[in-house]
């Protein structure tokens, strides 16, 4: 990774993707939107829509959540994930990224709460505060851990 490329972060789910950005220096990390989709296996629109988020930003790779299990073995959604990601790179010419996203749920929860997002609204805004959890952490790997934000 080398600095003044932007990077997308997503957070790949069953209904939802979660969606962040960084600049082009990698200090600010901006959460962008959660991209619904009614049918866990309709995602014409939801690539549709990340492709426009890569064209709108001008992000020149894709980091995508990788939902590991604890013990750090791989389940389901680790296979759905990387179908995603296949998918992700056969419609982009950008490169896609797999990075490690366990307790990037809990973290989103307690940033939502450090934000006064009351408990019940936290469905709502999840995905989106776990992409930009998950682009702070791979940026931060990516730098030594040096990132602290």
């Amino acid at each position: 990774m080398t600095e003044g490329r932007r990077i997308l972060a997503l957070d790949y789910g069953s209904r939802t993707v979660g969606t962040a950005v960084c600049d082009p220096f990698h200090i600010t990390v901006t959460e962008l939107e959660i991209i619904r989709r009614d049918n866990e296996n309709h995602l014409r629109k939801t690539l549709r829509r990340i492709e426009e988020l890569v064209r709108e930003h001008g992000a020149e790779e894709i980091v995508l959540g990788y939902p590991l299990n604890m013990d750090g073995s791989e389940g389901e959604r680790a296979e759905k994930t990387r179908e995603f990601r296949d998918m992700l790179v056969s419609r982009l010419d950008i490169p896609v990224i797999l990075h490690d996203e366990r307790l990037t749920t809990v973290e989103a929860e307690e940033l939502m709460a450090e934000r006064g997002i009351r408990r019940e609204e936290f469905g709502r805004y999840v995905d989106m505060v776990a992409a930009g959890v998950i682009l702070r952490d791979y940026l931060g790997a990516q730098d030594g851990g040096r990132r602290k934000e």
